[in-house]
């Protein structure tokens, strides 16, 4: 599968976008060697934006499918923020389409985009749904909202 991705900086006012695209050895890259802690360091000083890093995964085999795609792609976002003892800890937000009942059901179903976050996530929790997402394995993603809530 291939990804796009964009970068949150805490000093800047615009959010960057990569649009050439990447595959997902070079997403997990990106976010193990992203520089964390010196951006949120930086976040923390200026009173400003948390760093973070959104995937979007933009070829996968949805697309080619008409009865479940939607226009939406599926995105997964890291975003760093500390607790009370200043570890680094991540937020994860995941992107991903729903079906919905129209009328409970009598007038079909359509597809819905929500994007689902959960705080509270060690550097190596958060790699490891990373590469379930870039893996496609969403299920394994989509357990850990229903498993926290």
């Amino acid at each position: 599968m291939k990804f796009r991705y964009s970068i949150i900086y805490p000093d800047k006012m615009f959010i960057e976008r990569k649009n050439s695209p990447i595959t997902g050895d070079e997403v997990l890259n990106i976010a193990k060697n992203y520089p964390w802690i010196e951006q949120f360091e930086l976040s923390d000083k200026l009173n400003s934006n948390y760093p973070s890093l959104d995937f979007i995964c933009i070829d996968s085999d949805r697309r080619y499918d008409p009865e479940i795609y939607s226009g939406e792609e599926r995105s997964f976002r890291l975003q760093a923020s500390w607790y009370e003892n200043k570890k680094l800890e991540f937020t994860l937000y995941f992107g991903l389409p729903y079906r919905v009942k129209v009328l409970f059901g009598i007038l079909g179903e359509t597809e819905k985009y929500a994007v689902e976050s959960i705080m509270g996530f060690s550097f190596e929790e958060s790699l490891k749904y990373l590469e379930f997402f870039v893996n496609g394995n969403y299920k394994m993603i989509e357990e850990i909202y229903k498993n926290r809530y």
